[in-house]
């Protein structure tokens, strides 16, 4: 499908770093073109440091709407105007629509997540959990399965500037979801890991590692895996990590990261235009580029 650059064309993009694997410009340009809508979506390389920059570049160029991916969640909830009730609780979005001039922030990282795993058969409710991470994505989904009615989430990070913004979520969550326990530790605590790990009935990995370049990185011993434990990663590029991989030959149910990423899609579009993504047209669209 190909369409040419008008003089009309509008501009959505990606913001983070890095950006360069993002599966997003595909997506959303394919849908663009079969909708015959009048849009192009580019992704830029922007860390932290550029984001205010890169604000006044939306604001410049009229941008109709777009995500924000690591590290720059956290920061452009505090440059958008306005913020849904779910990202303000989180202090974080990855996506935002530009009404006549007015930026709202909008989070679905985790109403994705939550999407894709229930497409694979597992449901969050009355389940114990284990998350990896404490950034946008990670935040997002321990507040969505929070809200969803899990009834454990066990959070490790490493002892980072990330780590005071989880126990902030413990506090929120006490606050918002009180029926669910929440708890945060150091993810160097080897003990206190395999100890969550062997009670929990799903793990997410919710950080970079096993992303390009971490391919060969895995936070999770392989001996920890169990059959009966739900494995599931956020990263989506490579398709299956070193983490999923090894989560399969254990035997365990796993659920990567590429239907994460669909399903965020889904909500993102009808934020954007106003429609349904063409979900179905654009992954068979990718067989027969394959």
């Amino acid at each position: 499908m190909e369409k040419r650059i008008s003089g009309h064309t509008g501009l959505m993009a990606l913001f983070g770093t890095p950006v360069g694997h993002s599966g997003s410009p595909a997506m959303y340009n394919f849908s663009f073109q079969h909708d015959d809508l009048d849009y192009a979506y580019l992704a830029f390389d922007v860390d932290v440091d550029g984001m205010e920059e890169a604000f006044k570049a939306i604001r410049l160029l009229n941008m109709r709407g777009g995500n924000f991916t690591m590290p720059c969640k956290n920061i452009a909830a505090q440059l958008v105007d306005k913020l849904s009730p779910a990202a303000q609780i989180i202090g974080a979005c990855n996506v935002f629509v530009n009404e006549n001039g007015i930026l709202t922030g909008h989070i679905t990282d985790g109403v994705g997540f939550v999407k894709n795993l229930e497409l694979n058969g597992v449901t969050v409710t009355d389940k114990k959990i284990v998350i990896l991470g404490a950034g946008g994505a990670a935040t997002a989904i321990q507040v969505q399965c929070a809200l969803d009615g899990a009834k454990e989430i066990a959070i490790f990070n490493k002892m980072d500037e990330f780590y005071p913004r989880a126990e902030e979520t413990v506090a929120k969550l006490a606050k918002h979801c009180p029926d669910c326990t929440v708890t945060v530790d150091d993810l160097d605590n080897a003990a206190k890991l395999a100890a969550a790990i062997a009670e929990a009935d799903i793990l997410i990995n919710a950080t970079i590692m096993g992303m390009k370049p971490y391919e060969d990185v895995t936070l999770v011993d392989k001996s920890l895996f169990r059959k009966d434990l739900v494995v599931t990663d956020t990263v989506y590029n490579p398709k299956e990590t070193r983490m999923i991989l090894e989560a399969k030959e254990a035997g365990c149910q796993v659920v990567g990261g590429v239907g994460m990423l669909e399903q965020q899609g889904v909500v993102n579009y009808e934020l954007f235009v106003g429609k349904e993504l063409p979900l179905a047209e654009f992954q068979a669209f990718q067989v027969e580029q394959a």
